[in-house]
């Protein structure tokens, strides 16, 4: 059978906190050998917020990838977003409760989502994305 899954590693930072942001991608779709790189130039924002943007950037990007029935499975390094969206820590900003919100919607579109917390170390291709957003300030896609 086929790897009916979408793998995302997901990252999100910002230059001072608040400060200039960006969210960044890598998503790797083995059914489909699809690998994507992906990052989205934020403006001011804090850590939290853009960590919370790139969950629902892979979210975007691996809905237009797959036409139903897939699961999504992301990794990501920010252990406070992870442990929000698994339910395990109270959200008590209000903005990350919209966007948790929104997350929650998006998800509907997948089978399954997970979200598992990895060391940054392990988190390398998508905070590349990001730092390369934040040099360029600018959106960028790039399928590899």
């Amino acid at each position: 059978m086929i790897d009916q899954k979408i793998y995302i590693h997901a990252d999100g930072g910002a230059r001072g906190n608040p400060g200039v942001a960006a969210a960044g991608i890598f998503l790797d779709y083995p059914a489909e050998k699809v690998r994507l790189l992906c990052g989205k130039y934020l403006g001011m924002a804090t850590n939290n917020f853009a960590e919370y943007q790139g969950v629902l950037l892979g979210l975007e990007k691996a809905a237009e990838l797959v036409k139903g029935g897939a699961e999504a499975v992301f990794f990501l390094d920010s252990s406070l977003v992870v442990n929000q969206l698994n339910g395990l820590f109270k959200i008590k900003s209000a903005l990350l409760g919209e966007l948790n919100l929104k997350v929650r919607e998006k998800e509907k579109l997948f089978t399954r989502v997970s979200y598992t917390h990895i060391p940054r170390e392990q988190n390398t291709q998508a905070d590349s994305v990001v730092n390369r957003t934040l040099d360029a300030k600018k959106d960028f896609s790039q399928f590899i």
